[in-house]
Formats: C-alpha cells, structure tokens, sequence
C-alpha cells in the first residue's frame, strides 16, 4: 500500500488552489472545474468543490470544518520559508519553534481554517529518524 493523496474540501476551490500553489510553488492541474490535484514528489494534494461530496454520498465531508488533521510539508529552511509565506498568510498558530522531538516548526492556517506545520528536522536523532524517508 501506497500513501496517495490528501484531498480537501472547500466552498472556494479558486482560492485554496491558488493559497497551495504559492506556499509549495507546484501548478495545479484541473482534471474537472470542481477538483485539482498538486503533484509533489512525495504525495498529491487534491482539493475538491464542495459540490464532488455528493459523489461520495451525502454528508461525508463538510469543508472548512476540520478540527483534527495538520496538513504537514518538510522544507529546506523553516525559518526562510516563514519569511515568504508571512505576506500571504493571514493566521500563524505558531512562529518558527524547535520542538522537543527534534523539528523546527511554523504553524499556519490556509485560507478555509486548515492547519498547516512547515517543518524540518533539526537534531541528529531528528535527522537520523527521517533519514531515507524525505
């Protein structure tokens, strides 16, 4: 098995698209008007309208609602990365911080509410232990 994707949804694709397209700097492709996909070399962040969570059945998804997930990118330098998403970003939960497992973190939220950790491994045992896997 395969880690694929994250997929979102939101009520303003054109918005959250556009928000993601700045803070990985990867273009989205457009399958349909209602759903884009942003291919990164370690996974696929999908965003879809509100209008597909019909296709899934009724009420299985509510966007801007979620309460439970951090959507998480690893980045070369956290601190420069803070530097040029502030202009863009509206809400920081968390300023740049090394946490005690060894990760440099900033924490923000993307335009529906999401929240958003750009982080890297800063310590030898935090290095050693995503060895291989970034």
């Amino acid at each position: 098995m395969k880690f694929a994707s994250v997929r979102m949804i939101t009520d303003d694709l054109d918005r959250l698209v556009e928000f993601y397209e700045k803070v990985t700097g990867v273009s989205a492709t457009r399958p349909a008007p209602v759903f884009a996909e942003l291919c990164l070399s370690s996974f696929t962040l999908a965003i879809g309208h509100s209008q597909t969570v019909q296709l899934f059945g009724g009420n299985a998804a509510r966007a801007a609602d979620n309460h439970s997930v951090i959507i998480e990118f690893c980045v070369d330098n956290v601190d420069a990365e803070y530097m040029r998403l502030k202009p863009l970003v509206d809400d920081w939960v968390q300023e740049p911080t090394t946490m005690p497992w060894g990760n440099r973190s900033a924490i923000l939220r993307d335009p529906d509410g999401n929240l958003v950790n750009l982080f890297a491994p800063v310590t030898e045992e935090a290095i050693e232990r995503f060895r291989g896997r970034l």
